[in-house]
């Protein structure tokens, strides 16, 4: 059995060249949501053989559910019982929602100095504003009409603005930025989501919208919500850890199969 010592000198490193620095998301806010609606409007396109999997289940069972959509619509309508907490719930989702939510998080963060909350106020921001855009395209296009509009209920290009629910959009947008910035913390993901969901919801049981308006709006925020996070989020923690200087030894084993030595190595590096 071998006992190896090594003691190793960090050596001085040497001067780089300084790097520009990389503008801060607070200077290219207005630019990322511009490079996201390109990047959302032009998804269709580039869609692969490989997305047809979901792709096609989905847009069969959307279709299906507008078949569907004014007789369970009547039937919600039926009950006012939970109209007056469905439309409570559904503050959270609404523009002085999101703003309260994504300013937290972002003066929270300045203040503290926590680069992760920051991130997540300017981050939520960006991802409601892309929802707030997209949806209200969608509705000027479709135009569907909502539930409490008479004869002409859930009926499309009719003066509406049902389709796609606006609040499930920037609910599940934010809810998705927050849950992979707390990608670790489960009960946030958790806790994310689930407001998410009742927000969605609560748009239905309070008579406001359609199911099928639910389910696209909470879609299109969840994939507004995660292209925004996988684009621009930084990484914080991205020092390499090989090149810190330590006090503290390592301890490896070490093994030599073809000449049967066995051993254990200890390495300092200062």
């Amino acid at each position: 059995m071998a006992l190896r010592v090594e003691a190793q000198t960090t050596p001085a490193p040497s001067p780089t060249p300084k790097a520009s620095p990389t503008p801060s998301l607070e200077k290219e806010f207005f630019k990322n949501v511009l490079g996201d609606q390109k990047a959302i409007w032009t998804a269709p396109l580039h869609l692969e053989r490989g997305d047809m999997k979901w792709a096609i289940p989905y847009s069969i069972g959307v279709m299906s559910l507008f078949t569907t959509d004014r007789i369970t619509g009547d039937e919600i309508a039926e009950s006012d019982r939970q109209v007056a907490a469905s439309r409570a719930i559904s503050y959270a989702g609404s523009a002085y929602g999101f703003a309260a939510v994504a300013g937290g998080f972002y003066l929270i963060g300045r203040e503290t100095h926590n680069s992760r909350a920051r991130e997540t106020g300017i981050l939520s921001a960006e991802a409601a504003i892309d929802g707030l855009i997209v949806s209200a395209a969608l509705k000027g296009v479709t135009q569907r009409t909502r539930p409490q509009t008479g004869s002409e209920r859930s009926e499309f290009f009719d003066g509406g603005n049902s389709f796609p629910s606006g609040h499930s959009v920037q609910a599940w947008s934010m809810a998705t930025i927050v849950a992979n910035e707390y990608h670790d913390h489960r009960l946030v993901q958790v806790t994310a989501y689930a407001l998410a969901s009742a927000v969605s919801i609560s748009r239905f049981t309070g008579g406001r919208h359609y199911i099928s308006d639910v389910l696209v709006g909470s879609s299109l925020g969840f994939g507004i919500g995660r292209y925004v996070y996988r684009t621009h989020h930084r990484d914080a923690s991205s020092d390499d850890d090989s090149t810190k200087v330590t006090r503290w030894p390592v301890i490896t084993p070490e093994y030599d199969r073809h000449g049967h030595q066995y051993g254990v190595g200890l390495k300092w590096s200062w």
